[in-house]
């Protein structure tokens, strides 16, 4: 069980970030060059994807709740890699 749920936080931000840049124009507008969108993609999927939700296009990011999204995706990218050594060190 834990495998998967494992999985799903690996996978899960990263599939939602495809299917927003295939069918939607948010992450084109927020993220300003391609090289900043595949880096978020492979190594910070959490926080990439709060920051999209976050910004807004007239303002960009702007104000204490767009902070705490963003927060909140890098803490749970954190949660996502630390996870997988922490699995390691409990199956011996």
């Amino acid at each position: 069980m834990c495998c998967i749920v494992l999985l799903a936080s690996g996978l899960g931000p990263r599939i939602a970030l495809v299917f927003w840049w295939l069918f939607g124009d948010k992450p084109d507008a927020a993220i300003s060059s391609w090289v900043w969108g595949l880096l978020g993609f492979l190594f910070l999927p959490w926080t990439t994807l709060m920051f999209i939700i976050a910004w807004a296009p007239v303002v960009g990011i702007n104000g204490f709740w767009d902070g705490v999204l963003i927060v909140l995706g890098v803490v749970l990218d954190i949660a996502t890699y630390a996870a997988r050594p922490a699995q390691r060190m409990r199956s011996y």
